[in-house]
């Protein structure tokens, strides 16, 4: 299971005194003496306002000082982390607690049932096929054998209408990039179909199974084996058993170069929606009706005033969930044939709570919420009349419920902080709920409780938190404690079971989820007041997390650490350098550092602008500057011990990101807390990351950690 490959690692740990802070028997701690990072000259002129960018060099991510700057600081950050008193106990420990089986929730197509499995020891989980009620899974694709690191990964998943053909694609080395195949079902022989250009869209299929829908990229100018993700993408329909190259395209935007489409077919085969992508605020629909074909795109949702999210169909109705009038969400029925909004039906009026996700299943409406940031759901009929809640285990998070308007069953699934994944079959006939798939822990959770304080922030807005501690916890201000966050593009961070966070608790550990303003556990309201020129209201949130910690006695700041990726790093870098006093370590994993130029990196990138606002304008620069942590590190300040975590082959938060974040923080250190940054190869943003390598990652992150907070050990 273990690479010894993984970041370029050295046969073995080494203490170099002159390089590194040592540890044990090696020395006694000193200051890191760091990698020199070439200083540029270059200069933006933003409104009038001249901003330094001194570590621009690092964005060309195959220049040679590039590589050189990935080398070295690997090179630094291996031996520091290897030779960490916890890494190896973490990495048993790790190791021991992610052994237990875990399956996805099924998907049924044609009488039979799809879902992945993972025995608990596998770096992918397999994709299995049950084709009858009464028979036993059979292995329909395993993506373990399809590289000798691991690495490749099943991506997605779409079985066709009749359950004979699967359409499944693939993620190398952790790119967002997928290469989509095609399979019989029936024996597991791959057909010569392959479709490229593509990332982050599923595929539809066409009623009777010839081909599927999708939406691509166009090839490279320069480069045609590579799509440009800097173009506009177009939807075609790919028919099995031609080639690529002759797909015909079905659709492509009018009116904006920053819109992207992706389609999905109505259940009866006659109608081809388009959803239209341009932000996390708004949207819009366009439609084709498929028996004709010579039929144009017809709007369906055009105001651009809402969110509009097609949630199943019956014949020429529509149930789509939005946020037209309703920030928390409503469900309604719309007439693809008269669409105007003096035409809508009201299904599900909005709740006190925030609409999640929705289906319409078996003829009956599946609606999940989120209520004070943890998962309920309800079954209604399809004239929008209540007929149950479902019952679930408790505070935690749900997922799935989809299907089609003639299945009988539908699965889901409930996690929390402690336990793993668990799948039910909900009975849509008596809505009765059966449990299909129950894991097995390798570890004692009785000694745990999760509870739900409120905090306040700056400006008096309740921010709940989700504190996971022991039962007989003593609050006298010593624990050691790990503050979670992410705050933004209309998540909601619900309980979900992770095995370094329970490993974190057998260490002594208190583990702390903020539900931040920029998320969606409060609706569309909560979501815009953490977003552009309020994206400070985020950081406040988790300030006052902390400060609530500290106040009620779970911990003291040098004993506090934060937590979060991606939009979650963005976090984690700007509030560690708005109040470096008020923690003793931090973990800045993937994140989007640098808001002055995220969105030159990619067209998906400057989707962002609907959360993050553009320096283009200059009220949203303002902003930006004001809290970016590439453009906001102050020379002389003692900052957080601070670990860096980001893959050289993420190509959705392009690595420069932490890079150039981390030779300004290590340039700015003042003190001996450590910076360090740790470059994984042969990884992206995190989907599809194979066993090994994120027990090694936590192994690093969780032991650099408890050493900056001075943890004794399990």
């Amino acid at each position: 299971m273990h690479h010894r490959h993984r970041l370029q690692r050295l046969a073995r740990p080494f203490c170099i005194v002159s390089l590194i802070m040592t540890l044990g028997a090696c020395s006694s701690p000193q200051r890191l003496a760091y990698p020199t990072v070439a200083r540029g000259e270059v200069v933006d002129v933003y409104h009038g306002t001249v901003v330094a960018d001194p570590y621009r060099a690092l964005e060309d991510l195959r220049a040679p000082a590039t590589q050189e700057f990935v080398r070295a600081q690997n090179a630094l950050a291996q031996p520091w982390l290897e030779n960490l008193p916890q890494r190896e106990r973490l990495r048993t420990r790790l190791t021991e607690i992610w052994n237990h089986e875990r399956t996805g929730v099924p998907r049924a197509k044609g009488g039979r049932l799809f879902f992945t499995r993972n025995d608990g020891r596998q770096n992918q989980s397999i994709l299995y096929v049950l084709d009858a009620a009464d028979a036993a899974p059979r292995v329909l694709f395993d993506p373990n054998v399809a590289s000798s690191d691991a690495t490749v990964a099943l991506a997605r998943f779409q079985p066709s209408p009749d359950g004979k053909t699967l359409a499944y694609s693939l993620s190398d080395g952790g790119t967002d990039w997928e290469i989509w195949k095609f399979r019989r079902v029936v024996d597991g022989v791959d057909l010569v179909d392959e479709l490229r250009y593509t990332k982050f869209w599923e595929v539809s299929w066409a009623p009777d199974g010839s081909g599927v829908y999708y939406s691509r990229y166009a090839a490279k100018a320069d480069d045609p084996a590579h799509g440009d993700d800097h173009a506009q993408p177009a939807v075609y329909f790919h028919k099995l058993g031609e080639a690529q190259r002759d797909d015909r395209l079905i659709y492509t935007v009018r009116g904006s170069r920053t819109r992207t489409p992706s389609a999905d077919v109505s259940e009866d085969g006659r109608w081809l929606f388009v959803t239209l992508f341009d932000g996390y605020e708004t949207n819009g629909i366009d439609v084709l009706d498929l028996r004709d074909p010579g039929a144009t795109p017809r709007t369906v949702f055009g105001a651009w005033d809402a969110n509009y999210s097609l949630r199943g169909s019956d014949g020429d109705t529509l149930f789509v969930q939005t946020t037209n009038a309703a920030p928390r969400g409503r469900l309604i029925a719309v007439d693809v044939r008269n669409p105007a909004p003096s035409a809508w039906r009201e299904l599900v009026p909005q709740r006190d709570y925030t609409l999640e996700d929705s289906h319409f299943v078996g003829g009956r409406l599946l609606l999940r919420y989120v209520r004070d940031a943890h998962g309920i759901a309800q079954v209604y009929d399809r004239d929008g009349r209540w007929l149950a809640d479902v019952p679930v285990p408790g505070l935690g998070t749900l997922t799935g419920f989809d299907g089609s308007g003639r299945d009988r069953e539908t699965f889901f699934s409930f996690t929390d902080y402690v336990t793993p994944g668990r799948v039910f079959r909900l009975d849509l006939s008596d809505l009765t709920v059966h449990p299909f798939a129950t894991p097995k822990l390798a570890a004692d959770v009785t000694p745990y409780v999760t509870e739900q304080v409120f905090a306040t922030s700056r400006d008096g807005t309740r921010v709940p938190l989700f504190i996971t501690h022991r039962r007989d916890l003593v609050k006298d201000g010593t624990t050691p404690t790990l503050l979670y966050g992410y705050g933004g593009f209309n998540i909601s961070t619900t309980p979900t079971f992770r095995a370094p966070v329970l490993a974190w608790l057998e260490m002594g550990g208190i583990y702390v989820e903020a539900n931040l303003r920029g998320g969606g556990e409060y609706g569309e309201a909560w979501h815009r007041a953490g977003t552009k020129t309020q994206k400070q209201n985020v950081f406040d949130d988790f300030i006052a997390a902390a400060e609530f910690l500290i106040a009620n006695r779970y911990t003291q700041p040098a004993k506090l650490a934060i937590s979060g990726r991606s939009n979650g790093g963005l976090l984690v870098g700007a509030t560690l350098l708005q109040r470096p006093e008020l923690f003793g370590a931090a973990l800045p994993a993937v994140g989007v550092l640098d808001m002055l130029r995220y969105h030159t990196a990619s067209s998906n990138a400057r989707q962002w602008s609907s959360d993050y606002g553009l320096a283009d304008n200059p009220e949203d620069f303002q902003a930006l500057r004001a809290y970016s942590p590439v453009h906001n590190v102050r020379s002389g300040r003692c900052y957080p011990a601070t670990l860096v975590t980001t893959a050289d082959r993420d190509d959705r938060v392009v690595p420069w990101h932490s890079y150039k974040f981390a030779a300004a923080l290590q340039q700015a250190q003042s003190c001996d807390k450590p910076v360090l940054i740790r470059i994984e190869t042969r990884a992206g943003h995190g989907a599809g990351k194979p066993l090994w390598m994120q027990i090694d990652d936590f192994a690093d992150q969780y032991a650099f950690v408890a050493h900056a907070l001075g943890m004794r050990g399990f």
